[in-house]
């Protein structure tokens, strides 16, 4: 289509906007795709009200309506953005998100054919330009969905590391990290800064890790762990690292790492015994006055 159509539809639009928003809302609410339960239908109206809007200004701007990545359309993009975003957070699939756009095309059709039934080739150019709009903001609404879930994902991913390493106070100036799984190098650095913070909010002085729930350590693990230790180190704070199963320990010596300098031990039990001794804390068991 040449660059120089101006197309009718914005004006078309703009005179039957009412009658336009009651048709899509009834195509919205009939489809299979609806998630009432996600969603109120006074929200899904004023979001389907405010898209018009936009669409309706950014088409007056730019008449040929054969570039949705115009300035003309920026600002209808970052509402489909946010839209997109808010639904991949509360749950909805990608094909209910883009059905939000696909199901204006059969009411804005049926509003075309309304307009321009008395001059088809009219109406075939303006269907084929509304189809195309149409189809490059669903497939732009299906983009943001996937990155607003991926941000989604990454989230939820680091708030179960955060979760995963949890770091405990077992005694006044004693700290322990208990880990479990496997320890790469972004939950490294969770771990540092868990650790760290922990740290720095108790002033302790001791800090055991523990990794009897950890599956392999190869040199990459014995790496990361040693970046932990001399980050403790830094903050005033003397690492024992116990859970060295006989395996494990067989596995450090044979990749050469280097652990003379840090207090290892097989057990957690060992190893806070050691941090109790370092401390000067004595448990003694209760006396029976009976």
């Amino acid at each position: 289509m040449s660059q120089k159509y101006k197309s009718r539809i914005p004006e078309m639009i703009s005179k039957r906007e009412s009658d336009l928003l009651v048709d899509w809302m009834r195509e919205q609410l009939a489809a299979t795709t609806l998630r009432g339960d996600l969603m109120k239908e006074s929200e899904l109206r004023e979001e389907s009200r405010q898209f018009l809007n936009l669409m309706i200004r950014a088409a007056i701007q730019q008449p040929s309506l054969d570039d949705i990545g115009a300035q003309a359309w920026d600002e209808t993009r970052e509402f489909l953005s946010s839209l997109s975003r808010s639904r991949a957070r509360h749950g909805f699939s990608p094909s209910e998100t883009a059905t939000f756009i696909f199901s204006l095309k059969q009411p804005l059709f049926g509003l075309m054919r309304q307009e321009f039934e008395s001059d088809p080739k009219t109406l075939a150019e303006e269907m084929w330009t509304a189809s195309k709009v149409l189809d490059d903001l669903g497939l732009y609404t299906t983009v943001a969905y996937q990155k607003g879930r991926e941000e989604v994902i990454a989230r939820q991913q680091q708030e179960l590391l955060e979760l995963s390493t949890p770091v405990v106070v077992l005694w006044e100036g004693i700290l322990a990290l208990p880990l479990i799984g496997t320890l790469d190098s972004a939950r490294t650095q969770v771990v540092m800064e868990s650790l760290l913070q922990k740290i720095v909010e108790t002033g302790a002085s001791i800090a055991i890790i523990d990794i009897t729930g950890v599956p392999t350590v190869d040199t990459l693990v014995a790496q990361h762990l040693l970046k932990t230790v001399s980050a403790a180190r830094l903050m005033g704070a003397d690492c024992i690292i116990s859970g060295i199963r006989p395996q494990i320990a067989q596995t450090i010596v044979h990749l050469g790492v280097n652990l003379t300098d840090v207090i290892t031990k097989s057990t957690l039990a060992d190893a806070f015994a050691i941090a109790l001794r370092r401390t000067r804390m004595v448990i003694r068991p209760e006396k029976n006055h009976g």
